[in-house]
């Protein structure tokens, strides 16, 4: 079987497909990826053969992966929930298709179109790595959804350190790849600095040194290998992207939430509300505010609440399927898109 894999150029969007890809060139499938050469490095490495189709950057359109749909005639493809465009080449081509969620289901007005048939798309089953306690009710109840376990993208090599536990709690720190400022972070680093913490950041598209001078609790990093790092950590605090949110809470890690932009806020308000994190909106930011809100994810005298909840949804994650179980349903899927 072909399978035609297309996502949006960026971490956010790519990676939560990879998994599912390489499970399927595992069991024995030819796999392409068409996405923009930003992503193809780490594409190439797990051999999944990316192409960029035609003009595309970042977004895909139809008339983009048109021709490479008459040239590889592929049996199925798996399209991102960013991607439209590949939905609707699919479509017309005749190729079945399946949708492949990053997350919890956005909301409307973040600038990606949803995938329903209300916006005029294709009517096809989701791949959904949101564990249902967080998923969005309207889309439970409304979608054909076929679970998939989200598992961290699998990363080519170790970093260059080590996680070395002492009887400080460790935190980990992060805004992503797209939304991280200088001055959230040095707020941030200010507040988890006064709990006496050790403190590892990833600092994302800021440079180190846009930070100044840290204490020496903390290690700043431009990269860290976040699928190693967080099995070690007492508490992360980050944005609220789909990846760190799922990364997270899949080893039962609580987490501190500094929504910025696009769906972190409606994935902060899910977490929240699960129990198993706590949120600050960007008025109440404040060095202050980071403190006695993490101070409350870490464990006091064996009462965890937040940590209790992460691990009740952790435990749901473990049961959805792998991507090699997804992997060897592929064929009976394409039936079904």
């Amino acid at each position: 079987m072909r399978v035609l894999f297309a996502g949006l150029a960026s971490p956010g969007h790519t990676y939560p497909l990879v998994p599912l890809a390489v499970a399927a060139r595992e069991a024995g499938h030819e796999v392409h990826f068409a996405a923009g050469e930003h992503v193809h490095a780490p594409l190439r490495r797990h051999g999944l053969r990316p192409f960029r189709p035609a003009d595309a950057c970042y977004e895909i359109y139809a008339e983009d992966l048109a021709p490479a749909l008459a040239r590889l005639r592929p049996d199925l493809v798996v399209h991102g929930w960013g991607l439209p465009g590949a939905a609707v080449a699919a479509r017309r081509a005749g190729v079945p298709g399946l949708w492949h969620g990053f997350g919890r289901m956005f909301p409307d007005g973040i600038g990606l179109q949803r995938p329903t048939p209300a916006a005029g798309l294709p009517d096809r089953p989701h791949l959904d790595i949101c564990p249902p306690s967080l998923q969005d009710q309207d889309f439970l109840a409304t979608t054909d959804r076929v679970e998939l376990r989200p598992v961290p993208f699998p990363e080519a090599a170790t970093p260059p350190w080590r996680v070395e536990r002492a009887s400080r709690p460790l935190v980990y720190l992060t805004l992503g790849t797209a939304f991280g400022t200088p001055e959230v972070l040095t707020t941030a680093i200010g507040g988890l600095t006064a709990l006496g913490a050790d403190v590892v950041v990833a600092t994302g598209r800021v440079r180190p040194e846009q930070l100044g001078a840290v204490p020496g609790n903390v290690t700043v990093l431009g990269w860290v290998a976040q699928a190693e790092l967080l099995p070690h950590v007492d508490a992360v605090v980050h944005h609220g992207g789909s990846g760190t949110t799922l990364g997270a809470i899949a080893v039962g890690v609580p987490q501190l939430l500094l929504p910025q932009g696009a769906d972190q806020f409606a994935n902060a308000e899910a977490l929240v509300a699960a129990g198993a994190a706590l949120r600050l909106l960007p008025d109440e930011l404040s060095v202050d505010a980071v403190a006695e809100h993490a101070r409350e994810l870490l464990p006091r005298h064996g009462h965890a609440p937040h940590r209790d909840a992460a691990r009740a949804i952790a435990e749901e994650i473990a049961r959805m399927p792998s991507p090699d179980e997804v992997a060897r349903t592929l064929p009976a899927l394409a039936e079904r898109g």
